[in-house]
């Protein structure tokens, strides 16, 4: 699954290509990639037709295109990236992709949005907008994006996601109190995106090594400075993996122009599995977590006794 580095890079790619175009018109094909709209999607066709695109925004691993509809409020066109969607400006002319699931055209006969989904996991959903219940008090917002608060506030659906370590509404230190207060492993507070979101197994291990922590180890036995730490270690990988476009283990994971991104060269413990740890030499290991495969060094990061 993308997690935030991806998804931003995503976002950044339609900043930059469909801001301030107006939808003329929206093919979808078939009732997949609009299975989270209700109506279906000749209704979401219908809907962002004429549709001005005011903001691409970003909250964790969740995206939306912020619409104008001509009758309507601000609305989110959330997208749903799965396990392969891609999100690709291409020229009308292009030929279509072989899992070419949705087409934007724009009135100004320019590029094309294409939503391509091999393994149909993802998909399109129109819903409303509603304030940001994590906006500082006193923030008006500031656009979209890291660096801003959500000025048109954020779709419904994304209501009970929490803030992710990039934006200004992340408190460290208010996140720690609450990781502190249970006794449930690391890794599995670190991949609750109410607790804090964006944070998917690549970068929760990462962040793990670079904290010389063991996942499985219960976040009421750390400190709360040392859980901050851990917060920290997550939003530097995440940062270096957005300066290097992400982490791609294949060709499914792209930027809208359809390049992968190459921090998978960086990663010190995700995918390591019998290489030596860059620190200390000790073989990477591999366990089994939550269904997932789990990455540390038996040396760095010790085994609790009793894992969570």
């Amino acid at each position: 699954m993308p997690e935030l580095p991806e998804v931003e890079v995503v976002r950044r790619g339609l900043a930059e290509h469909v801001i301030g175009r107006e939808i003329s018109r929206a093919r979808l094909t078939g009732p997949r990639v609009a299975r989270r709209h209700e109506a279906g999607p000749a209704d979401l066709a219908a809907r962002v037709q004429g549709a001005l695109i005011r903001a691409a925004d970003r909250r964790g691993k969740y995206l939306w295109l912020v619409l104008d509809p001509p009758d309507d409020d601000p609305a989110a066109l959330v997208v749903h990236l799965g396990m392969s969607g891609q999100m690709l400006v291409q020229p009308p002319e292009a030929p279509r992709e072989k899992h070419l699931h949705a087409t934007l055209d724009f009135a100004d006969a320019g590029p094309q949005l294409r939503f391509v989904d091999q393994r149909t996991f993802g998909g399109l959903a129109l819903t409303g907008m509603v304030p940001d219940p994590y906006t500082p008090p006193g923030d008006p917002g500031g656009g979209a994006g890291p660096g801003a608060a959500h000025a048109d506030g954020i779709p419904e659906p994304v209501r009970h996601i929490a803030p992710d370590p990039l934006e200004p509404a992340f408190d460290a230190a208010a996140v720690a109190r609450r990781m502190k207060a249970k006794d449930v492993a690391l890794k599995r507070l670190l991949l609750d995106q109410t607790v804090v979101s964006g944070i998917g197994n690549i970068y929760a291990d990462e962040a793990l090594w670079r904290a010389r922590v063991h996942g499985a180890r219960a976040a009421s036995s750390l400190t709360r400075p040392a859980l901050v730490r851990l917060l920290g270690h997550a939003a530097d990988v995440m940062t270096e993996a957005l300066g290097q476009g992400g982490t791609s283990f294949d060709a499914l994971y792209v930027n809208v122009n359809g390049a992968s991104g190459y921090f998978d060269r960086s990663l010190a413990a995700y995918g390591q599995t019998g290489r030596p740890c860059p620190r200390c030499g000790a073989p990477i290991r591999r366990e089994t977590f939550m269904n997932r495969s789990s990455h540390s060094c038996p040396r760095c990061q010790v085994r609790p006794r009793r894992p969570r």
